[in-house]
C-alpha cells in the first residue's frame, strides 16, 4: 500500500523535512545534555517533532519509524503533562539520540532505495522501561490518563466533547502557494499539528489522503477547518505556522451556533487586517459577533481589509500573493555540472581575451574591450552566485562532532565540556564531504588520547572536567579548523621510541636533532600508534592516516601543536573552495605558475645591493629596513633557463599566517580568474603546489601554495 503514496516528489519532501527536524532535534538535545533536565520549551519541541515525524511516516507507511517516534512521543507527553521529579536526564538524552540514530539510519536506507527493515523493538522496550520508571515518580492520575491522550490514532472526524466555559470556536482557511506540491499532505500535517489542542476538529476536503484530486481543490479553494479548542487565536496561528508551502492563514473566531453550522459560514464574518497587531486582531474578532456586515460573502471566503484607506475590500482568495522567500532542492550532481560549465566559460573567456589576432598593430578594439568588460562582469557575478549556492555552514558537521564527544565520553567515563567556535563559517559543499571523517578522528582522539581520566586530572592539579574546543575561521582563501584539548599533550619521548622501534628514524641522527613538529608528524604515518592496547576507538594506527589522506586530497594540510601536560591542537588548513579563484600568473623559465591574489602583498623590483647572502646559501632581501627570506622559484623546483640576476626579475612579496617571504620569478604576466583543477593522482605530492589550471593560450600552469614554502 505504501507504493500508492511513494511518488518521487512526496518521498523527497518527506526526507527533506524529516532530515531538518532530526538535525534540529539533535542540536537541541546536545545543547541541554549538561543541564539537570530539559526545559519546558524543549520538551514541547521534542514532542512536536516526534508528533510530526510520526504523522508523516504514517502517511508514507513506514511503520517502524512511526512506531518508534510514537513511543518517544509518549515519553515526552508524560513529561509535559505530569512534570515528574527525579527524571534521569542523561539516560533520557541517550534514549532520544538512539531514536534519532535509528530514524536517520532508516532514512538513509530509503534514500538508497532499500526497505525500512530496521527493528525498533529493542528501543521501544527500553523506552517502555524508562516510561515505567518515570511514571513511578509522577502522579497516578497522570499515568492513567496517558493512553487516552496519546495512543489514539488520528481520525478525520472527532466526537465533539461538551464545550467548557473556556472553549473557543474557530473557522480557519489555510491558503497554500499555487506552486506547492502535494498540498493534501501538507494539509494533513496541519491537522496533525492542531490535534494537539483540538477538542473538536473538522476539515474540508475530507478525504485528503486517499483522494489525490483533493490537492488541487486545496490549492484553488484553500483548506478549511472547523476547530474547537481552549487556545487563543495567536496560539492557533503559531501552531499552523507559515512556511515555504503555506502562503497565509485566515482565522475567524465565531460563536458555538456558527460552529455547528459547519462549513456554511453564513453572512457574519470578521474583517481581519493582516497588517494589524495581534492585539488589534483579537479586539476585532471579539467584537465581531455583535456586528453585522451588509456585504454578502460566499461560504468559506474571508474578508481582508486593505491597509490603505479608500481601496475596496477583496476576498482572501483573490489577494495577490506577497513576495516570500521560496526554496528549491537541487541534486548536488547538477550543481557540480553547473560549476564545471562555469569553469569552462571562464577558460573560454581567457582564450578569447588572449587571442593573438587581437594583437595586430593598429587594430581598433574600443568596442571589443567594452563588450569584453561587460562579459567579464557578468561572468564574475555568475561565479559569485553559483559559489554562494554551493557554500554551506559548518554547523551540521560541528553538531555531529558534539554527538561523538557525548558518546565517547560516556563510554570512557570522562566528564568533558565540548565548545564550538565559528560553526557558522561557510565552505564549499565538496569540502564538507571531505572533512567529516578527518574531524571525527581528530575529535575522538582528543577525547580518548588527549583528555585524561578524572582521577588523573585531579592528581595533576587540573579541573576534573576536561575541555575539547572545535573552532573554524577563514583567512586568505583558506579555512582553518582546529581541534584543541586541555589534556596531557603528546609525549615526545614515547613517540620517538615508537618511531625508533618501527625504523622510522634516520641512522646517526640524534633525537635532539628532530624538532617537535617533525616528531609529532610521526603519528600521522600509517600503522603508527603509541597505544599499547587496541581499543574500540584507537590503537590500530589508521585514524590519523585517514585524516592526512583526506585532507591532502583537497589540497589541505595538518599541523600539530602540543605542550606536554597542557594539551594539544590539531590544525586543519584547507582551501575555502575547489572551484574558481582570482590569481596572479607568473613565469619562471619556460614554466607558468599561479598564486592566489589574496596572498600577494606587493611586487618589488630589487637591486643586487639589497641582497644578503649567507654562507649556508640562504638569501635575504632588505625592504624598507626589514629583512625577509628569499625563495628562488627556479631553484626550488629545479627549473632550467630561468633568470639568475635579481635585477632581471621580480620579487613577489607573499604574506601568510603572519609570515612574509619574497619569491623571485622571471616576470609577472597578469591577473586573471583561474579554474582550480586537482593535480593528477599519479604525481607525488610536492611541497608548494595545491593544483593546476589551464591558461587562455591552452598551456597548463601550476597553482602555488606558499604555506609549503614556509614549512
Amino acid at each position: 500500500m505504501a507504493d500508492e503514496f511513494n511518488t518521487e516528489g512526496m518521498l523527497d519532501m518527506y526526507l527533506f523535512e524529516n532530515e531538518q527536524l532530526l538535525e534540529q532535534l539533535q542540536e537541541m538535545v546536545l545543547e541541554q545534555k549538561d543541564a539537570d533536565c530539559f526545559d519546558e520549551d524543549s520538551i514541547n519541541e521534542i514532542f512536536r517533532t516526534m508528533h510530526t515525524i510520526k504523522g508523516s511516516s504514517g502517511i508514507m507507511m513506514f511503520d517502524n519509524i512511526t512506531a518508534i517516534s510514537h513511543k518517544l512521543e509518549d515519553v515526552f507527553y508524560f513529561l509535559r503533562e505530569s512534570h515528574p521529579d527525579n527524571v534521569p536526564h542523561l539516560e533520557l538524552v541517550e534514549h532520544v539520540l538512539e531514536v534519532e540514530d535509528f530514524i536517520s539510519g532508516e532514512m538513509e536506507k530509503i534514500k538508497s532505495g532499500q526497505g525500512t527493515d530496521g527493528d525498533p523493538s529493542g528501543l521501544i522496550e527500553g523506552l517502555n522501561q524508562f516510561l515505567d520508571k518515570i511514571q513511578g515518580n509522577g502522579s497516578e492520575s497522570a499515568a492513567k490518563g496517558l493512553p487516552g491522550n496519546v495512543h489514539e490514532e488520528p481520525k478525520q472526524f472527532y466526537i465533539a466533547p461538551v464545550a467548557s466555559s473556556a472553549s473557543r470556536f474557530y473557522k480557519i482557511n489555510v491558503i497554500f502557494f499555487p506552486e506547492t506540491e502535494m498540498a493534501n499532505v501538507h494539509a494533513y500535517k496541519v491537522v496533525y499539528a492542531l490535534k494537539e489542542i483540538a477538542e473538536d476538529i473538522l476539515y474540508s476536503p475530507e478525504d485528503i489522503i486517499a483522494d489525490e484530486s483533493s490537492a488541487q481543490t486545496i490549492i484553488e479553494k484553500g483548506f478549511r477547518i472547523l476547530l474547537q479548542a481552549q487556545a487563543s487565536e495567536e496560539e492557533v496561528r503559531n501552531i499552523i505556522g507559515v512556511g515555504y508551502d503555506i502562503d497565509r492563514v485566515d482565522v475567524y473566531e465565531c460563536q458555538a451556533e456558527e460552529f455547528l453550522q459547519g462549513f456554511d459560514f453564513g453572512e457574519e464574518h470578521t474583517v481581519i487586517d493582516l497588517n494589524s497587531s495581534v492585539e488589534e486582531i483579537e479586539a476585532k474578532t471579539t467584537a465581531a459577533s455583535e456586528e453585522k456586515k451588509e456585504e454578502k460573502i460566499a461560504p468559506g471566503d474571508f474578508v481582508i481589509k486593505p491597509k490603505e484607506p479608500g481601496k475596496p475590500k477583496k476576498l482572501a482568495k483573490d489577494k495577490v500573493k506577497s513576495d516570500k522567500a521560496t526554496f528549491i532542492s537541487v541534486n548536488v550532481s547538477k550543481m557540480d555540472m553547473l560549476m564545471d560549465l562555469i569553469g569552462e566559460l571562464v577558460i573560454s573567456e581567457s582564450v578569447v581575451m588572449q587571442n593573438p589576432d587581437l594583437k595586430v598593430p593598429g587594430l581598433d578594439l574600443t568596442n571589443f574591450n567594452k563588450a569584453a568588460s561587460q562579459m567579464a562582469k557578468i561572468s564574475t557575478d555568475l561565479q559569485n552566485v553559483i559559489m554562494s549556492m554551493r557554500m554551506v555552514p559548518l554547523t551540521n558537521t560541528f553538531q555531529k562532532m558534539n554527538r561523538i564527544v557525548f558518546d565517547v565520553s560516556r563510554k570512557l567515563g570522562k566528564d568533558i565540556n565540548f565548545e564550538m567556535v565559528g560553526e557558522n563559517t561557510e565552505v564549499d559543499k565538496n569540502i564538507i564531504e571531505h572533512i567529516s571523517d578527518p574531524l571525527m578522528h581528530l575529535v575522538r582522539n582528543a577525547v580518548d588520547h588527549g583528555i585524561e581520566t578524572d582521577e588523573e586530572r585531579m592528581a595533576s592539579g587540573k579541573t576534573e572536567k576536561g575541555k575539547v574546543t572545535l573552532s573554524a575561521k577563514t583567512e586568505a582563501g583558506k579555512v582553518w579548523i582546529s581541534v584543541t584539548d586541555n589534556g596531557k599533550g603528546l609525549e615526545r619521548e614515547k613517540i620517538l621510541a615508537k618511531a625508533r622501534k618501527q625504523g622510522l628514524l634516520e641512522e646517526g641522527k640524534p633525537d635532539s636533532a628532530y624538532t617537535d613538529k617533525e616528531v609529532y608528524q610521526f603519528i600521522t604515518l600509517p600503522g603508527f600508534s603509541t597505544n599499547e592496547q587496541v581499543t574500540e576507538y584507537s590503537g590500530r594506527g589508521v585514524g590519523m592516516d585517514v585524516v592526512v589522506q583526506n585532507i591532502q586530497a583537497i589540497g589541505g594540510l595538518l599541523e600539530i601543536e602540543s605542550t606536554p601536560g597542557e594539551g594539544s591542537t590539531m590544525n586543519l588548513k584547507i582551501p575555502l573552495t575547489l572551484a574558481i579563484v582570482d590569481g596572479v600568473v607568473l613565469e619562471t623559465g619556460t614554466s607558468s605558475f599561479v598564486v592566489e591574489t589574496g596572498l600577494v602583498k606587493e611586487f618589488v623590483s630589487v637591486r643586487e645591493d639589497m641582497m644578503i647572502h649567507e654562507p649556508s646559501g640562504d638569501e635575504f632581501v632588505m625592504l624598507r629596513g626589514e629583512c625577509f627570506p628569499v625563495l628562488r622559484l627556479g631553484d626550488w623546483y629545479g627549473l632550467k633557463d630561468y633568470k639568475q640576476s635579481v635585477e632581471d626579475g621580480m620579487m613577489v612579496v607573499l604574506e601568510l599566517d603572519g609570515k612574509t617571504i619574497c619569491m623571485f620569478v622571471d616576470k609577472l604576466v597578469g591577473k586573471q580568474e583561474i579554474v582550480v583543477k586537482p593535480i593528477p593522482s599519479y604525481i607525488k605530492k610536492i611541497k608548494g603546489l595545491s593544483g593546476c589550471t589551464q591558461l587562455g593560450d591552452g598551456s597548463i600552469a601550476l597553482i602555488l601554495d606558499p604555506s609549503g614554502f614556509l614549512e
